[in-house]
Protein backbone atom coordinates (compact mmCIF):
# COMPACT_ATOMS: atom_id res chain seq x y z
CA UNK A 1 0.00 0.00 0.00
CA UNK A 2 1.67 3.50 -0.87
CA UNK A 3 1.57 6.23 1.38
CA UNK A 4 2.80 9.46 1.61
CA UNK A 5 2.92 11.54 4.81
CA UNK A 6 4.27 15.70 4.16
CA UNK A 7 5.27 17.72 6.83
CA UNK A 8 7.11 20.62 7.72
CA UNK A 9 4.08 23.57 6.80
CA UNK A 10 3.72 26.23 9.02
CA UNK A 11 2.91 29.73 9.31
CA UNK A 12 5.84 32.08 8.20
CA UNK A 13 6.57 35.96 7.01
CA UNK A 14 6.80 37.06 3.75
CA UNK A 15 10.42 36.54 3.38
CA UNK A 16 10.64 33.31 5.04
CA UNK A 17 11.38 29.93 4.03
CA UNK A 18 9.88 26.73 4.98
CA UNK A 19 11.50 22.76 4.11
CA UNK A 20 8.57 20.45 3.28
CA UNK A 21 8.79 16.51 3.35
CA UNK A 22 7.25 13.81 2.03
CA UNK A 23 8.06 10.30 3.53
CA UNK A 24 7.03 7.62 1.09
CA UNK A 25 6.73 3.65 1.89
CA UNK A 26 4.95 0.89 -0.08
CA UNK A 27 6.22 1.96 -3.53
CA UNK A 28 9.66 1.57 -5.32
CA UNK A 29 10.59 4.77 -4.71
CA UNK A 30 13.42 5.57 -7.11
CA UNK A 31 11.38 4.64 -10.38
CA UNK A 32 8.91 7.39 -9.77
CA UNK A 33 8.83 11.05 -10.70
CA UNK A 34 7.76 13.05 -7.80
CA UNK A 35 5.46 16.66 -7.73
CA UNK A 36 4.65 18.93 -5.64
CA UNK A 37 1.13 20.44 -5.87
CA UNK A 38 -0.70 23.02 -4.25
CA UNK A 39 -4.28 24.25 -3.22
CA UNK A 40 -5.65 27.19 -1.88
CA UNK A 41 -8.62 28.37 -0.53
CA UNK A 42 -11.19 28.36 -3.66
CA UNK A 43 -9.03 27.45 -6.05
CA UNK A 44 -8.13 24.23 -8.23
CA UNK A 45 -5.05 22.54 -7.47
CA UNK A 46 -1.99 23.42 -9.45
CA UNK A 47 1.71 22.01 -10.27
CA UNK A 48 4.63 23.48 -7.81
CA UNK A 49 7.36 21.28 -8.74
CA UNK A 50 8.49 17.82 -10.14
CA UNK A 51 11.73 15.47 -9.81
CA UNK A 52 12.74 12.62 -11.99
CA UNK A 53 13.81 9.03 -11.05
CA UNK A 54 17.41 10.10 -9.80
CA UNK A 55 16.56 13.34 -9.63
CA UNK A 56 18.41 14.66 -12.89
CA UNK A 57 16.02 16.28 -13.78
CA UNK A 58 13.71 19.21 -12.27
CA UNK A 59 10.65 21.01 -13.01
CA UNK A 60 8.97 24.25 -11.55
CA UNK A 61 6.34 26.66 -12.03
CA UNK A 62 6.43 29.76 -12.90
CA UNK A 63 5.30 31.67 -10.02
CA UNK A 64 8.03 29.47 -7.97
CA UNK A 65 11.18 29.38 -9.96
CA UNK A 66 14.28 30.91 -8.42
CA UNK A 67 12.76 30.85 -5.03
CA UNK A 68 11.87 26.84 -4.27
CA UNK A 69 14.17 23.97 -4.63
CA UNK A 70 12.82 20.18 -5.00
CA UNK A 71 15.52 17.30 -3.93
CA UNK A 72 15.09 13.88 -3.04
CA UNK A 73 17.11 11.46 -0.96
CA UNK A 74 16.01 8.00 -2.22
CA UNK A 75 18.58 6.23 0.66
CA UNK A 76 15.43 7.64 2.58
CA UNK A 77 12.67 7.36 0.07
CA UNK A 78 12.00 10.90 1.21
CA UNK A 79 11.31 14.23 -1.51
CA UNK A 80 11.74 17.71 -0.16
CA UNK A 81 10.55 21.44 -1.17
CA UNK A 82 12.75 24.27 0.12
CA UNK A 83 10.69 27.28 -0.01
CA UNK A 84 12.42 30.08 0.13
CA UNK A 85 11.63 34.32 -0.11
CA UNK A 86 7.84 33.25 0.76
CA UNK A 87 4.91 35.42 -0.43
CA UNK A 88 1.19 35.75 0.68
CA UNK A 89 0.48 34.38 -2.17
CA UNK A 90 1.85 31.04 -1.64
CA UNK A 91 -0.55 30.15 0.99
CA UNK A 92 -1.80 26.85 0.30
CA UNK A 93 -2.36 23.11 1.10
CA UNK A 94 1.10 21.87 -0.25
CA UNK A 95 0.63 17.85 -1.61
CA UNK A 96 2.99 15.41 -2.62
CA UNK A 97 2.62 13.11 -5.77
CA UNK A 98 3.81 9.64 -6.83
CA UNK A 99 3.49 9.91 -10.79
CA UNK A 100 1.22 7.05 -12.24
CA UNK A 101 4.23 5.25 -14.56
CA UNK A 102 7.73 5.34 -14.71
CA UNK A 103 7.62 6.68 -18.24
CA UNK A 104 5.89 10.06 -17.70
CA UNK A 105 7.89 12.67 -17.32
CA UNK A 106 6.39 14.24 -19.96
CA UNK A 107 3.42 14.90 -18.04
CA UNK A 108 4.72 15.91 -14.78
CA UNK A 109 2.56 18.80 -14.82
CA UNK A 110 -1.12 17.21 -14.86
CA UNK A 111 -2.45 16.37 -11.92
CA UNK A 112 -4.35 13.94 -13.62
CA UNK A 113 -1.16 11.66 -14.19
CA UNK A 114 -0.69 11.38 -10.32
CA UNK A 115 -2.02 8.51 -8.62
CA UNK A 116 -1.11 8.44 -5.15
CA UNK A 117 -1.20 11.74 -2.86
CA UNK A 118 -0.17 12.57 0.39
CA UNK A 119 -2.70 14.22 2.72
CA UNK A 120 -1.66 17.41 2.43
CA UNK A 121 0.52 20.30 4.86
CA UNK A 122 -0.83 23.34 5.51
CA UNK A 123 1.42 26.89 4.28
CA UNK A 124 0.15 30.47 5.52
CA UNK A 125 2.60 33.29 4.91
CA UNK A 126 1.49 36.55 6.45
CA UNK A 127 2.10 39.66 4.97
Amino acid sequence: QVQLLESGGGLVQAGGSLRLSCAASGLTFTSYTMGWFRQARGKEREFVSAISQRGGLTDYAGSVKGRFTISRDNAKNTVYLQMNSLKPEDTAVYYCAKIRSTTDWAVRRSVGFYDYWGQGTQVTVSS
